[in-house]
């Protein structure tokens, strides 16, 4: 019966939608992306109707919508509905077309457990969306993936210090360990949730390979690069500073981080053995990092 299931995968983020087309495509029990050898059926998350015929037929969807892409939170969530914006567009066609099982690519509402002490958009948006797929009965997975490794290769790379020959890595965690996990390792995750129906649907799970200190980081940084590195042991006060978009949104985030939501290290392990460790991951990447 597996081989027969059809997977639409809604892909606007290309690297933790892509990681999991590959997986899925390797385990030869979907139908997924046409340049992997595999059947592409196209839909707008803007748009209803192509959204209904993206889906029409299909077993299941993975779906992960960007707040990041249009920097909207309004927009995200309506990818998901008809009466509020993008997100509940699917969750709506998903409800009406009968799909056995989605897997959505969430994170909590952090202002509403917060009580509206916090504000992380782009949580929000994506909690927003889980609760509305729960709330009108769609068989639903969310999964809460952690920090993503290859942010140390990008926007959290070590900077170099003004003061010494040194670098520093700013997030705003204290001394209290965050999560983390690489992008390429979620998909194979996603596939062994998309083959656990029973044990998963109606469940939000939290993916996460380790667990570190900004210090650990900066440790296993200074190791690859053979350059000092060191945690700049930036406060969320220092951080919402910043003169950059989004630093007041980065900042909450490190003060919800800091309250250690629910991150699965040992069931992340279960659903991928082969998951890599941050010390792994920068070792694979090396030359990238040395280059970014």
């Amino acid at each position: 019966f597996l081989d027969q299931l059809l997977l639409v995968n809604f892909l606007p983020d290309p690297f933790c939608g892509g990681s999991v087309a590959r997986a899925m495509f390797e385990g030869k029990k979907y139908v997924v992306l046409r340049d992997l050898g595999a059947k592409v059926v196209e839909g707008d998350l803007n748009d209803k109707a192509s959204v209904e015929a993206a889906l029409k037929g299909a077993y299941g969807a993975f779906l992960v919508t960007n707040f990041w892409d249009h920097f909207s939170k309004e927009k995200e969530v309506c990818q998901a509905s008809t009466f509020v914006p993008q997100g509940k567009v699917v969750a709506d066609v998903a409800k009406s077309q009968g799909l056995k099982h989605v897997v959505y690519s969430g994170l909590e509402n952090v202002k509403r457990l917060t009580n509206g002490k916090l504000e992380v958009l782009h949580f929000d948006r994506k909690g927003e969306v889980e609760e509305y797929f729960w709330s009108i009965g769609v068989p639903m997975t969310s999964v809460r993936v952690a920090a993503y490794f290859e942010n140390f290769l990008g926007p959290l790379k070590p900077v170099k210090a003004s003061d010494g020959d040194y670098y520093t890595l700013a997030l705003p965690m204290g001394d209290v360990p965050m999560d983390g996990i690489s992008v390429a390792d979620i998909g194979a995750a996603v596939c062994s949730i998309f083959n656990s129906p029973e044990e998963f649907v109606g469940k939000a799970v939290g993916l996460s390979a380790e667990v570190l200190t900004i210090q650990q980081d900066a440790d296993v940084l200074s190791k690859s690069l053979g350059k000092e590195v060191r945690d700049a042991k930036i406060t969320p006060e220092a951080y919402e500073k910043l003169e950059f978009p989004g630093a007041k949104e980065m900042a909450d985030m490190g003060r919800f981080y800091q309250m250690k939501p629910d991150r699965d290290i040992k069931l992340t392990h279960r659903l991928n053995p082969k998951v890599k460790s941050f010390s792994q991951f920068i070792s694979e990447n090396q030359a990238a990092l040395k280059s970014s």
